[in-house]
């Protein structure tokens, strides 16, 4: 066989992003918890194929099938716009282990307020982790901007937990199984945007089609977070809602009630089969690489854009996860 040629676009995803299918196939591989076991050496590797590529230097016997399990398996461990190396518990891989864990025992440890803040407080210190580390642009954070926007998420969603179980009491047990959702729900809308404040604030890279950087948007940061804001409350709906329905019914079986100390484990793995399927999906919600009309940019940066390119209608942007 000959060499591989340097005409295939790694820069994009291997399936369509123009179709909720394609991004599903290409989420369900991003999100693989497989993708965490993999050595510092292997992720290494790839993004030597993956660097070297771009550079128009082939691998000796380099396939295209390894070409693309190297892109993936890079673009799993690396920022795609500061190219730094994601802590392990921050990238998209590890969202179904560590969410699975977290949310199951959040749904049943709802009861008692000591484990409802402490399951709400580690819930948001792991989503300000993911939330940092996915965050859209290469503009730098400050640590006091890190530690407002961890602090205030927190605040929001302890509060939230602790207010709605109050107003539960004297509602069936089942509402208030589904507490903890609503504050996941409330948590994100407050955790997101703070963490990626610094994008509201000087925008987000915008570039053309070839990926050639145009400015910076704020509007554009705005309609990302917006969207990742959405996707992951519709992430959080199957995991949090149907097995509070199932464990409802089996605890008050026989077996269940002979046996209290399966609800934990029970529930985490419900959770977990939910997660599976949810996180790649509801990724799958929005394209990673966004558009916006060059219209509804800010002012300035239009008429920027028509001085460089009057024909450029439309721009893109890497509106995070």
């Amino acid at each position: 066989m000959g060499e591989l040629p340097l005409d295939i676009n790694i820069q994009e995803p291997r399936w369509d992003q123009g179709t909720f299918l394609g991004r599903a196939q290409h989420f369900f591989t991003v999100t693989d918890p497989r993708n965490l076991l993999l050595s510092g050496a292997q992720l290494e590797a790839s993004r030597n194929i993956v660097q070297n590529y771009r550079a128009g230097v082939v691998t000796p016997g380099l396939t295209e099938d390894q070409l693309w399990r190297a892109k993936y398996v890079y673009d799993s461990a690396f920022h795609p716009d500061t190219g730094e190396k994601v802590v392990l518990i921050g990238r998209m891989s590890a969202q179904v282990p560590m969410n699975m864990t977290i949310t199951g025992c959040m749904l049943t440890f709802y009861r008692k307020t000591p484990t409802v803040v402490f399951w709400q407080w580690v819930n948001q210190s792991f989503n300000a982790v993911v939330n940092y580390s996915n965050r859209s642009g290469d503009a730098p954070i400050t640590m006091g901007q890190l530690r407002t926007a961890y602090v205030s998420a927190t605040t929001g969603a302890v509060a939230t937990a602790l207010g709605l179980k109050s107003l539960t009491k004297h509602l069936p047990p089942l509402v208030g199984r589904f507490v903890p959702f609503a504050a996941v729900a409330a948590a994100n809308c407050i955790n997101i945007p703070l963490m990626r404040q610094r994008e509201l604030q000087v925008g987000i890279p915008v570039t053309d089609v070839a990926g050639q950087r145009l400015g910076h948007s704020v509007t554009a940061a705005k309609q990302g977070i917006f969207q990742v804001v959405i996707s992951r409350i519709c992430m959080a709906i199957p995991a949090m809602a149907i097995p509070p329905l199932i464990m409802d019914t089996l605890e008050k079986k026989d077996f269940m009630k002979r046996r209290p100390w399966l609800g934990a484990p029970l529930q985490v793995g419900l959770v977990g089969f939910c997660l599976v399927f949810a996180t790649p999906l509801c990724c799958a919600l929005f394209p990673q690489k966004s558009s916006i009309h060059v219209s509804k940019l800010e002012p300035e940066l239009r008429a920027q854009i028509h001085e460089q390119n009057p024909s450029i209608e439309v721009v893109y942007y890497n509106k995070g996860l």
